[in-house]
């Protein structure tokens, strides 16, 4: 592998973007290394043991802090603005490696969603929802390995697209009316919403499916996500581990974005406490029908 000239190495490495970490082979031997490379690498394989370059990486970065900037936004309550976050991030890695990295980037922005919204969020939309997401959840870990992420994409998107068209083109009010909750449709829409947050990242839309329809004020909705998608995220952690997901190359990349992702996160926050109700659901419906469009484009892509 060449960097920055010739180097022979011995045992087996690691690559992340076509440059070997060094300090992951046996005996490296060093010929056309600088001498402060040289202890540059040296410094970083006694301090981090199986160290990758990934976070000193510019193209890391260079779609990682818009990625996370625009998921801090969606968890502020700007809904449907993190939908290029996963696709980004996948430009310079696997899917399944930037699904690792986001999770702890997300936990923290839901910590500050949940501490911003706190005194407003629905107890019984929570109710109604969360025991289907841990069961989507499990299932998710369970199953993950036989159906394909395309698949959830495109069944996600068609149920967006479906409740959308449902609402507008029955010419229904954009401001969705008080409706009864039900444990039947909330267990659904939360074991999809579970089920396609671990797997991809977009538990949004069947979220939204089941809270739009409860009349909730503007930061009541924004509230009972943030504390919604908090729970989903921390049930998400141990599966994880379990399934080898996380390594601390990746939990030391998740928290060089912490400071971009509160940031973001305040922002997104102080837009959406500026913004009617009205205008807002308009904003949620129309996030939720362009997401769910462009989950069944990248399914139907794959």
């Amino acid at each position: 592998m060449r960097f920055g000239g010739n180097t022979a190495r011995a045992g087996r490495g690691c690559n992340w973007s076509g440059v070997e970490c060094l300090d992951c082979h046996s005996r490296p031997v060093l010929m056309s290394l600088s001498v402060q490379q040289a202890i540059v690498l040296k410094v970083r394989a006694l301090r981090f043991p199986e160290f990758c370059p990934m976070i000193f990486d510019v193209w890391f970065y260079a779609v990682a802090l818009p990625a996370v900037a625009l998921f801090g936004l969606s968890k502020g309550g700007l809904a449907g603005v993190g939908l290029l976050g996963m696709p980004l991030m996948s430009l310079v890695m696997s899917p399944i490696e930037a699904a690792a990295i986001m999770l702890p980037v997300l936990i923290v922005q839901d910590a500050y969603s949940v501490w911003a919204f706190r005194k407003t969020f629905d107890v019984a939309t929570l109710w109604h929802l969360l025991p289907g997401a841990l069961a989507g959840i499990l299932g998710a870990s369970l199953v993950a390995a036989w159906i394909t992420a395309a698949q959830i994409k495109v069944g996600v998107g068609l149920l967006a697209i479906g409740f959308c068209l449902y609402v507008w083109v029955g010419n229904r009010l954009l401001v969705a009316r008080q409706s009864s909750h039900s444990f039947v449709s909330g267990s659904v829409l939360g074991a999809l919403s579970g089920f396609s947050s671990f797997v991809i990242h977009a538990g949004g839309p069947p979220f939204n499916v089941y809270a739009v329809q409860r009349g909730l004020s503007r930061d009541d909705f924004v509230g009972t996500s943030a504390v919604f998608f908090a729970v989903v995220n921390l049930l998400k952690l141990p599966p994880y581990f379990a399934l080898g997901q996380f390594t601390w190359e990746g939990f030391l990349a998740s928290a060089t974005l912490f400071p971009v992702a509160l940031a973001a996160n305040a922002l997104g926050v102080f837009i959406v406490r500026r913004m009617s109700t009205a205008l807002f659901y308009k904003l949620v419906y129309a996030a939720t029908f362009i997401i769910g469009l462009k989950l069944v484009w990248d399914g139907l892509m794959t």
